[in-house]
């Protein structure tokens, strides 16, 4: 058999099994539940809010935890050191995240809030929601994209690789970019939460993961890690579902409270993740960077670590304030819009495998 068409084939199958090619249907369905449940039960949500560190609320980070464990038995630390012999994809992601994103981030708020949108925001709201969006644009996502990129197949070594540069460049990035581009000098970014989310979202996963691969390898052959990850595979699926449900229930009151300032607000982050999403892969595709590579690629610069834009901005602005507002949309546009991006990329998996082996 031709192994481009094997590597076609599997990039089009589905990674999460039978229940996973119906994924946008059941986030959508979850969306509907989270925003109907947040309504009805505000108490209980707010609840469960309580139960944070740090501003890191631990009932999501553990559903986090539930969705990326599987894939993290699966990261070959052996193939690390092989890692810098394919540097093209850190390239990209580095560029994408922190020379591009953030700026064009900054340049759609400032283009849609100050001059398409002038006449439905006053300045000051303008203002406060711009500021949210460069806090978000200035996040590159962390954990919620190993999800993004099992589900297109992606590289799990190589995703881990490029998630954990973005988080050391994230230290020491994120508050000179987001003083620059507020035109602030003094930003407090809560370096606690920063730490603690990469401490809980990667560290104690890959751990995990780790341990468990080697105790695998210890009893047979690779065969046992393929097993057990095929079992763990509605896991996935469930923490995903459970999360969207709980963060959408988080701010059900919010988004019907004010629905056309949310419309407004998605708008420019839509076109923002797109864009990038856009860039990426369209530079990978210039550089012939295999698809498992290139998929991880294009799913970090168009997705956010919204849990960190959220607690910078009620550190920074307040709770109910127009930069938080910005934030909380970002959670509601990414999961649909990831999805949109994840679908394009498999549908087009035949083509780009294709094109860059000719």
């Amino acid at each position: 058999m031709n192994p481009h068409s094997t590597a076609i084939q599997q990039a089009n199958s589905d990674p999460l099994g039978i229940f996973g090619r119906y994924l946008t249907l059941w986030v959508a369905l979850c969306i509907i539940i989270g925003i109907f449940l947040g309504n009805v039960f505000p108490a209980l949500f707010r609840l469960i809010s309580y139960i944070e560190l740090s501003h890191i609320n631990l009932v999501v980070a553990v559903l986090i935890w539930i969705m990326i464990y599987p894939m993290m038995v699966n990261v070959d630390f052996n193939a690390l050191k092989h890692i810098g012999e394919r540097p093209k994809g850190l390239i990209i992601t580095s560029i994408t995240n922190w020379l591009i994103k953030p700026f064009t981030m900054a340049l759609l708020g400032m283009f849609f809030f100050n001059i398409l949108f002038k006449y439905w925001v006053s300045p000051e709201n303008a203002k406060e929601y711009i500021a949210g969006m460069i806090l978000l644009g200035a996040a590159p996502c962390t954990a919620m994209v190993f999800v993004w990129s099992q589900l297109t197949r992606g590289d799990a070594t190589y995703t881990l690789v490029q998630v954990s540069l973005n988080d050391l460049i994230m230290v020491f990035a994120y508050a000179p970019i987001v003083a620059f581009l507020l035109g602030m000098s003094d930003i407090i970014v809560p370096w606690e939460t920063l730490l603690l989310s990469i401490l809980l979202y990667v560290v104690i996963p890959l751990i995990a993961g780790y341990f468990t691969r080697v105790r695998l390898m210890q009893q047979g052959d690779e065969q046992q890690i393929n097993q057990l990850t095929e079992k763990l595979k509605p896991l996935t699926i469930i923490g995903l579902l459970l999360t969207v449900v709980l963060l959408f229930g988080f701010q059900g009151q919010t988004i019907l409270s004010e629905p056309f300032i949310i419309f407004l607000i998605a708008i420019p982050l839509t076109i923002q993740s797109v864009g990038v999403a856009g860039i990426a892969y369209y530079w990978a595709w210039l550089w012939r960077v295999p698809l498992n590579i290139t998929a991880p690629v294009t799913l970090i610069g168009s997705s956010n670590f919204f849990e960190l834009a959220v607690a910078v901005a009620i550190s920074l602005f307040g709770l109910q304030s127009g930069a938080a507002l910005a934030t909380v949309v970002g959670v509601l546009v990414e999961v649909p819009v990831m999805l949109f991006v994840v679908y394009l990329v498999n549908k087009n998996a035949d083509w780009y495998t294709r094109s860059i082996t000719s």
